[in-house]
């Protein structure tokens, strides 16, 4: 009789214990697609983490980190802040191109030092530094346009204390940065790390412009290809998607090409919209109404709604007997 442990009174069976491993262990190892003997290679996802952490502490001094500073002491803040990011985002800038090395060369074997991959993080790291201060400068717009766009905000603080959009467009701005300096991989794990905790999902690669305001947020689906103009506002469950994926003559997907709508300046897309496709443009001015499902260009200035829903009242035959209306 095979031998068993009790946890809590629970029987566990050693000999299923060792079957099971062996069965997984045989699953791990068949399927190259879902392990790595070492990931040594790979960025890291809790270092992605916590460099968007202390990013924050540097936008939104006062709200995040640290809560209470002097204007005196706010250079030597901010130089510790860099120089804790900069050590931190070398290693995951150097990993991600070792990634993308490894990849290319499809090779299970990966020397550790790679000096083109550390020249490259070296370059980008002070790419990105020189960055910093537009980037805090777009996401002061977008909290200008939050309160300007909701009248539930009662002040800017709120809006930066509590507003779900403006935590995605703080990663989001991050993470375009670095998609577009080419770094691989490191750019979606800080968008999905976003996507997670708001529930806005924004691809690295979509352009956004100035003063962009997501209220409530849950659900919002922008893709990787869509470009958004200054001063557009879009609310909860709208999609910016690709309204079909082109396939080679092989059937395998084509990646790389225009997928995605545009909105231009000043467009407004109520809660529900869909909007698809990569020759989809939303012109300038317009506004789309809750619910529509777009697959075509709207000139600029027009409202597009989709069709009325009927109505219907009739008495509720399961009415409790007890009811108060208030």
């Amino acid at each position: 009789m095979p031998a068993a442990n009790q946890v809590h009174g629970v029987s566990i069976d050693s000999g299923r214990l060792d079957d099971a491993a062996g069965r997984v262990t045989r699953s791990i190892l068949g399927d190259p697609r879902t392990h790595r003997l070492s990931t040594a290679f790979l960025p890291d996802r809790e270092e992605a983490e916590a460099i968007l952490e202390r990013l924050s502490w540097l936008f939104f001094p006062g709200f995040l980190g640290p809560r209470s500073l002097s204007k005196s002491g706010m250079r030597d803040h901010v130089r510790t802040l860099l120089e804790e990011i900069s050590q931190r985002l070398a290693c995951q800038l150097n990993a991600a191109f070792r990634y993308e090395r490894r990849v290319q060369e499809d090779s299970p074997l990966f020397d550790q030092r790679c000096a083109e991959c550390e020249r490259r993080a070296g370059e980008v790291l002070g790419i990105f530094l020189d960055q910093l201060p537009d980037i805090r400068e777009l996401l002061s717009l977008d909290v200008q346009a939050a309160f300007d766009g909701d009248p539930a905000a009662h002040h800017a603080d709120e809006v930066i204390f509590c507003y779900p959009g403006i935590r995605a467009l703080a990663v989001h701005r991050v993470a375009h940065a670095l998609y577009r300096l080419q770094v691989p991989l490191l750019p979606r794990i800080m968008a999905e790390r976003a996507h997670s905790l708001t529930g806005i999902d924004i691809h690295p690669g979509a352009r956004i412009g100035r003063s962009f305001f997501i209220d409530h947020g849950t659900g919002v689906v922008i893709g990787e290809t869509t470009v958004i103009g200054d001063h557009c506002r879009i609310y909860q469950g709208v999609t910016l998607g690709a309204a079909a994926f082109e396939k080679d003559e092989l059937g395998k997907m084509v990646r790389g090409t225009r997928r995605h709508p545009t909105l231009e300046d000043h467009v407004i897309v109520y809660a529900g919209a869909t909007i698809l496709g990569g020759s989809t443009i939303i012109g300038a001015g317009s506004v789309i109404n809750g619910g529509v499902f777009l697959t075509s260009s709207v000139p600029p200035g027009h409202v597009v709604r989709a069709p009325r829903v009927d109505v219907t009242l009739r008495s509720n035959p399961e009415l409790p007997p007890a009811m108060f209306a208030i």
